[in-house]
Parts: C-alpha cells; sequence; structure tokens
C-alpha cells in the first residue's frame, strides 16, 4: 500500500476571490480583540485601496491544498528619508494559523524579494526577529503612555463606593496637573486644509525621517471611509502659520481615547504642551475611562518629561519600528532613532484600532 505523503503549504499571489478567506481567517484568529467583523473588514480594505499608492498593495496567500492558513499584506506609503520622497511598504494582517506558524517566514521572504524598501512598527518578538533577520534594523522604539481617567477601568478589582471616591479624587489632582490654560487659542476644525501642507514641509525640513503627512494624506488617513473617521482635529494658529495640530479618536465601545496624530513645528514644545492638555480635557467631557499615546519623541512631540506631567504614565510595552531601504546612503539615514518623528497614527499599528 502506497501512502501519499502531506503536501507542504505554499505561497501564492492573492487574488480577489481570497478576500473572504482572508476575513474569515482574521476574524478566527483575531476574535479575542473583537475583530470578527467581516463587513468591518471588507470596508477597511476598500479604504486602503483607495490611497493614492493602492494600485501597489502587495498580497500573498499561504495555502494548504484549498485552505487559506495564512496571509501577508503589505501597504505603500510616501516617506520623507534625507529629504528624499521614497516609497517604502510597511506589513498588515500577517497572520497564520497557529499550527502552520513555522510557514510564517515563508510570507514574509516573498515580500522582502518583492519590495525594495520597508518600514515596520511591531510590538511581537516573533515578528521583530523574522524583519531583523530578513536584513531590516532597528530605528527606534515607541513610547506608549497612558493616563486613566475613570476607575470604572476596574470595575472587577475595586467596589464601587472605593472607586467613585478613586474618581473624585483622580478630578482634583487632574484639576492640579493641567493647571491654567496656556496663552495659546487651541480651535476645533473640521477638516485638513493648505495650512497641513506648509507645516508639513516645515517639520520635513527640520527632521530627516518621517511619514509624508501633507493634507491628502490626512484627509485619505482621518476622512470618509477610513476606520477612523469619526476623529476630533484640534489646532494651534500663530503669526507664523499653523504652529501645530492633534486628531483624537474615541473607540467604538467609548472606552479608549487616542491621541492619533500630534504634531508641531520643531521645537515648539509648549504648543504640544498645550494641544495635549486641551486633548485631556475632551477626552474627559467625552466620558473616555483611558487615553492611550504612542509616538516617538522628536522635535516636533511632546517631551516625555512633559507628558508625565499631565499624568500619564509609561508602559513598558513598546513598538519597534524596523526599516530597510535598499539604497544604502538611505538606510544610513533611516536607521537612526533620533532622525525620525512618527506617531501612532502616521502607519499601520493603528489602522486596526476600532
Amino acid at each position: 500500500m502506497v501512502t501519499s505523503k502531506a503536501m507542504k503549504p505554499v505561497v501564492r499571489a492573492f487574488e480577489s476571490a481570497d478576500l473572504p478567506a482572508a476575513a474569515r481567517l482574521h476574524a478566527r484568529l483575531y476574535r479575542h480583540e473583537g475583530h470578527d467583523d467581516v463587513d468591518w473588514y471588507f470596508s477597511l480594505w476598500r479604504w486602503l485601496e483607495a490611497h493614492p499608492l493602492g494600485g501597489d498593495i502587495c498580497r500573498w496567500v499561504l495555502s494548504d491544498g484549498d485552505q487559506m492558513v495564512g496571509f501577508l499584506a503589505v501597504v505603500p506609503q510616501f516617506y520623507r528619508i534625507g529629504g528624499e520622497r521614497v516609497v517604502a511598504h510597511t506589513p498588515t494582517d500577517y497572520m497564520v494559523e497557529p499550527h502552520h506558524g513555522f510557514h510564517a517566514i515563508s510570507l514574509m521572504r516573498e515580500f522582502f524579494r518583492s519590495c525594495p524598501n520597508c518600514v515596520s512598527c511591531d510590538w511581537l518578538p516573533t515578528t521583530i526577529g523574522v524583519i531583523k533577520w530578513l536584513g531590516a534594523e532597528e530605528a527606534g522604539e515607541f513610547q506608549h503612555f497612558v493616563k486613566v481617567l475613570d476607575f470604572s477601568l476596574f470595575s472587577r478589582a475595586i467596589p464601587g463606593p472605593l472607586r467613585w471616591l478613586l474618581n473624585r479624587g483622580l478630578e482634583v489632582v487632574d484639576k492640579a496637573l493641567m493647571g491654567a490654560p496656556g496663552p495659546f487659542k487651541v480651535e476645533v476644525l473640521e477638516g485638513f486644509d493648505e495650512r497641513f501642507d506648509r507645516l508639513f514641509e516645515k517639520v520635513a525640513a527640520a527632521i530627516p525621517c518621517l511619514p509624508e503627512k501633507d493634507a491628502a494624506f490626512l484627509r485619505w488617513r482621518y476622512g470618509p471611509g477610513s476606520p477612523h473617521a469619526e476623529k476630533f482635529i484640534i489646532a494651534v494658529q500663530g503669526e507664523e502659520g499653523l504652529l501645530g495640530y492633534a486628531v483624537l479618536r474615541i473607540t467604538w465601545t467609548g472606552r479608549d481615547g487616542y491621541v492619533m496624530d500630534l504634531t508641531v513645528l520643531p521645537g515648539r514644545h509648549d504648543v504640544a504642551r498645550e494641544l495635549l492638555r486641551y486633548a485631556v480635557g475632551h477626552f474627559r467631557r467625552a466620558g473616555a475611562q483611558v487615553i492611550r499615546y504612542r509616538y516617538m519623541e522628536s522635535p516636533s512631540s511632546p517631551r516625555a518629561a512633559d507628558v508625565k506631567r499631565l499624568g500619564f504614565f509609561l508602559r513598558k510595552w513598546r513598538h519597534r519600528l524596523l526599516v530597510r531601504f535598499q539604497d544604502p546612503g538611505l538606510q544610513k539615514v533611516a536607521r537612526q532613532a533620533n532622525h525620525w518623528a512618527y506617531n501612532a497614527g502616521d502607519g499601520e499599528m493603528s489602522f486596526w484600532v476600532r
């Protein structure tokens, strides 16, 4: 009797008919994070494909016979690296069934063969290890700050009366931390206009490495069809134009407030402090229980010391920024952590935040 050998899973190019299977795989593997809404998954891909570089999205499938057991997509984005405009791809939705985990390397290897430039932000040690093994270098890490606004977040551990007392005390402490408003007028904006183009060019002239965030990008990133279209934009205007802005978002549960982006003219930490102070008040008024703020510290961001003074604490859980540029000169510039300005909303790391 002759027995056939088990087939080895193979990597092949993605076809449009594969999307439902990818959605089901995503739902199985990420159900514990509330990502089992297939319609939402489809809408996210429609949004990604609407990017000006959407035609350059690359996707691969890991197949075991007629079953999809793994999937990887990489999305393109414009960056300014050393003054040069360049396209780099970022891995997103990298997923493999646990019993086929070893073959995840094959998917990532296909990406590195196909795309010359990579910018990745990840927190999983296994994924970071694979990307570094394939040639990317670490270029810094994100700081993950958290601020508790309501102890209802810990309702299972703290009795109701004690929770009420703690919340009242937290409000008193917060008022002392926030202090009086600064000399700036914080405006609420409806959208992104040409002022954001001018601000970005000023930031790019001073910071060697950053995602290209002009008004067109910001309208795509936070506009209709995006996962974070229900955003709240605040800004500070000065005699020299737009001094800085922040994009705020509360998740669909109403519990988590995210500072998706906070960008100021290089060196204007006073403006950054005022925007973040206003953001805390906004999230408290909106009923959020916790604020999450992830970013790489730079001349166009708040200083970590200022964030802590507003009652945020630093979590040990951090994302690593990894880069691989085909051009050795660009790679030399990009692998330096102090060359970067990067917010959570600037790339793939926050696309899946609902």
